[in-house]
């Protein structure tokens, strides 16, 4: 089979978003931006997109808008990954059509994922039996104690369980799209997304919902967004806590403290995300051998960097690289 042909082959994943009466269109939005808009620099193997409706006629969303879909519940009969932007309601009951569309297409290996509110229709749907699951900060205590089969995780941003994903609060539907774009192309083209929305290109699933950020005091804030800069370009070095707090000009204490609230996350925690975010690049990007990748992203040698990629992202490098090069090309 020649190269022309077997490009004629690819079949682009069909991404179906979900309009009812009702609808969030914040979260609608989310899904129609990432997956919806047409991308010719993606390529011909880019995502098609359709909506489909739970209700029928015109749909009514929030801010006086109103929605005409491409069809009804059949087009989930397609779909290779169906999204449910919110709700319209936590107390609004789920069609009884709709659980059984999304359970059929959740049983022929469909992915299935929810924006803040839309996991009480994966939850009606019972498919987060058993699983854990993440919703917006208001809802979490009311989703557990209607679903306590859920293991309901209160303070993430988005949680994958296999090929169940659901999110937090509207923002964060954003960053979970932007997951399942590294998974389906690589990093570099959902950087490329993240880079036309002019947001930030990767906030790990686990960051917390709430960070308590006090106001910072100016000189603080400075000293720590160089201190950013100055990682971002020496990731392969070691640093410890001493000397990182030194090179603020903080106290160690004061450091990990301010640094936990800028992002979340512990230095070693953060210095870990960002190496196999480079990683990640460097693999589908270049030609270096994972011992050269291992050592230029601070893993310091091969057998580290396969194991630390295998935790993260259950998949080793070489297999990542020749996935994601091979879909990027």
């Amino acid at each position: 089979m020649t190269e022309n042909s077997q490009n004629m082959t690819i079949r682009a994943p069909l991404v179906v978003t979900l309009a009812y009466d009702g609808l969030c269109t914040f979260e609608f939005g989310v899904a129609v931006e990432v997956f919806g808009l047409p991308r010719p620099e993606m390529g011909e193997s880019w995502y098609r997109f359709a909506v489909a409706a739970v209700d029928e006629g015109a749909l009514r969303a929030t801010g006086g808008v109103r929605v005409m879909a491409d069809g009804d519940l059949s087009l989930l009969e397609e779909a290779d990954t169906i999204i449910v932007p919110g709700w319209r309601g936590v107390d609004s009951p789920v069609p009884e059509a709709l659980s059984l569309a999304l359970k059929q297409a959740h049983r022929r290996g469909c992915r299935v994922l929810s924006i803040c509110s839309g996991v009480f229709v994966l939850a009606a749907a019972g498919l987060l039996d058993g699983q854990r699951a993440t919703t917006h900060w208001r809802y979490t205590a009311l989703l557990q104690q209607r679903y306590p089969a859920i293991n309901v995780v209160d303070d993430v941003l988005y949680i994958a369980e296999g090929n169940v994903l659901t999110s937090a609060g509207s923002a964060a539907g954003i960053d979970l799209c932007l997951h399942v774009v590294r998974l389906d192309f690589g990093l570099e083209a959902a950087n490329r997304v993240a880079r036309r929305l002019v947001i930030q290109p990767h906030r790990d699933g686990a960051q917390k919902q709430q960070i308590t950020r006090p106001v910072a005091r100016s000189r603080e804030s400075q000293r720590l967004g160089m201190l950013f800069d100055f990682l971002h370009q020496h990731l392969a070095e070691s640093h410890s806590v001493r000397s990182l707090a030194d090179k603020v000009g903080m106290s160690e204490r004061t450091f990990l403290r301010r640094f936990q609230e800028a992002t979340g996350k512990t230095p070693a925690r953060w210095l870990l995300d960002e190496r196999l975010l480079q990683a990640q690049h460097h693999l589908t990007t270049g030609r270096d051998s994972v011992e050269k990748v291992a050592e230029i992203t601070g893993f310091g040698n091969a057998k580290n960097l396969r194991l630390r990629f295998q935790q993260h992202f259950a998949i080793s490098p070489l297999a990542y690289r020749k996935r994601f090069t091979a879909t990027n090309n």
